[in-house]
């Protein structure tokens, strides 16, 4: 009896279904391209939303939370079905679906995001899971199907599950490193989602049509029903084409587009991520069309005597307006802007006139980087204009960045910065906090239904370790079109209140914007 036992508990545990296992290879692929696609998606989304949602801490939250909710329900789902039907049955179909729900992905975010503009939370939530959920979700079972029907010896499990675990995150990491690097930066996102739907489309058919050779379940149903999933993905290819797209070029880091100003020939307004940024006219670089521009020409103005040459840093390019002013209003004025975007840079001197030389240098890279490497006491003015969408990124808002700015600042420079604030204005508030904390003169230039907290707004700060020309500048943005006020001294102290100070190691940008 003892004999017996032993010699069963020595035989291997072997599962039933003996052949069922794909190739080793194959099964490695499709779990790593299955894994690799998920990534690609969620790093493209947030590339689709950002021009109806921006491209905030909140969105980019969202993304990956959804995301993660997609990959634990797929996997969930897949496991569940492996375990109740021939996986070799769902595989190809899985794979056909996910490349038909990516292609439908896009015109889905376009027609939606249209409907879905803003910030809202709810609006959010939905827009990412419109992006991510049902492709996310088909992919994420590709795996659990797979490790079934590899999971021939019992013994081998663990060595199994762990390869092939092991395999999927390696897809993941490739296919972010890839996205990240070369593919946003080389292809528009359209053609990342259409070429990924098509590349996990033909996949599926491709693993149907072997499974088939081998005498195995492929593609199940009627010839219907392959028709039916066939013209389903022609539509979405279809509606992906005449989809309204918000971009004229898409950057690494923006969808862009410049309209034409239809009240003004030669004005031309820079649109990032559908959200108005700068307005230039090509026929007068004198010409500041927003508020804010003008609050910016008028602290340029006061702050040194008319038409002498400055030395000045603009953190953040944009539509390149106040460069161009600051050149057409002081001759001989050095401009050197920092500006993230390349392809921004290139599509400015396509559609807007900038030209680089001497007198305007543009270098790419991140302006607190950059900052860095600049002398000490080199620049007479420093004009804060860098966004993320609506938002300051938050690196760029911190005391360490003000404390960097005071080091490049000549004694007597100037230091101005544009945000943007909405009710109960928090961030305005500590933002002001924090260039207090290293400028001894700060004032706050913004409508007064904006100071009352009655609306959202531009703000401009203004800072210098000198005293500011205030009655100067009052005059100047009081007598603007659109009538600004100044607050300073105790006024500006009242309205800080208790702000909090941010640092690079507490800075909640964009919970400090947000409205509810």
């Amino acid at each position: 009896m003892n004999s017996a036992s032993s010699q069963v508990a020595a035989e291997p545990a072997v599962v039933p279904a003996e052949g069922r296992a794909l190739p080793d290879g194959l099964a490695a692929f499709l779990v790593f391209l299955a894994s690799g696609a998920v990534l690609v998606l969620e790093t493209v989304s947030l590339r689709l939303v950002g021009p109806y949602v921006g491209v905030t801490l909140q969105v980019t939250s969202s993304v990956i939370g959804v995301a993660l909710a997609a990959i634990a329900y797929g996997a969930w789902t897949g496991g569940w079905l492996a375990d109740r039907r021939d996986p070799r049955t769902l595989l190809a179909p899985a794979l056909v679906l996910a490349g038909i729900a990516t292609a439908v992905t896009l015109p889905v975010v376009r027609y939606a995001g249209e409907l879905l503009r803003g910030g809202a939370a709810s609006a959010i939530l939905l827009l990412t899971a419109l992006a991510v959920f049902v492709p996310a979700a088909l992919l994420a079972a590709v795996t659990p199907l797979v490790v079934k029907l590899q999971l021939a010896d019992l013994r081998r499990t663990g060595q199994v599950v762990g390869r092939l675990s092991g395999i999927g995150t390696l897809g993941g990491i490739t296919a972010t490193l890839v996205t990240g690097f070369v593919l946003v930066a080389a292809l528009p996102s359209t053609v990342i989602v259409l070429a990924l739907a098509v590349a996990l489309g033909v996949t599926g058919l491709a693993l149907g049509a072997y499974l088939r050779r081998r005498g195995r379940a492929g593609l199940p149903g009627p010839a219907r029903t392959k028709a039916a999933l066939a013209v389903l993905g022609l539509v979405g290819a279809g509606l992906s084409a005449v989809a309204p797209n918000p971009c004229d070029t898409e950057t690494a880091y923006h969808c862009a587009k410049v309209e034409v100003d239809p009240n003004r020939p030669s004005g031309r307004m820079l649109l990032l991520n559908s959200a108005q940024h700068s307005y230039v006219d090509l026929a007068d670089p004198t010409h500041l069309e927003y508020a804010y521009t003008q609050w910016f020409g008028a602290v340029t103005d006061e702050a040194a005597p008319k038409g002498r040459r400055l030395d000045a840093l603009h953190l953040g390019g944009g539509g390149f307006t106040m460069p161009r002013y600051l050149t057409a209003t002081r001759p001989g004025t050095d401009n050197l802007v920092f500006e993230i975007d390349g392809a921004l840079v290139d599509l400015d001197r396509r559609e807007l006139g900038v030209r680089t030389g001497p007198g305007l240098r543009a270098v790419v890279g991140d302006a607190r980087v950059l900052l860095d490497g600049e002398a000490t006491d080199s620049r007479d003015l420093i004009v804060g204009d860098a966004f993320g969408h609506l938002v300051v990124p938050w690196h760029l808002a911190t005391r360490e960045m003000a404390a960097e700015i005071r080091r490049v600042l000549r004694p007597g420079g100037v230091y101005t910065q544009n945000v943007i604030d909405y009710p109960p204005d928090r961030f305005i508030r500590s933002e002001l906090a924090t260039v207090a904390a290293e400028f001894r003169h700060v004032a706050l230039i913004a409508p007064p239904a904006a100071i009352a907290g009655r609306q959202g707004s531009n703000f401009v700060i203004v800072a210098s370790d000198a005293p500011l020309p205030l009655d100067a500048l009052q005059r100047r943005v009081g007598g603007l079109r659109e009538p600004a006020s100044l607050l300073e001294g105790p006024a500006l102290t009242d309205y800080v209140d208790d702000a909090l100070v941010l640092t690079d190691d507490y800075a909640p940008v964009d919970q400090l914007l947000a409205t509810a």
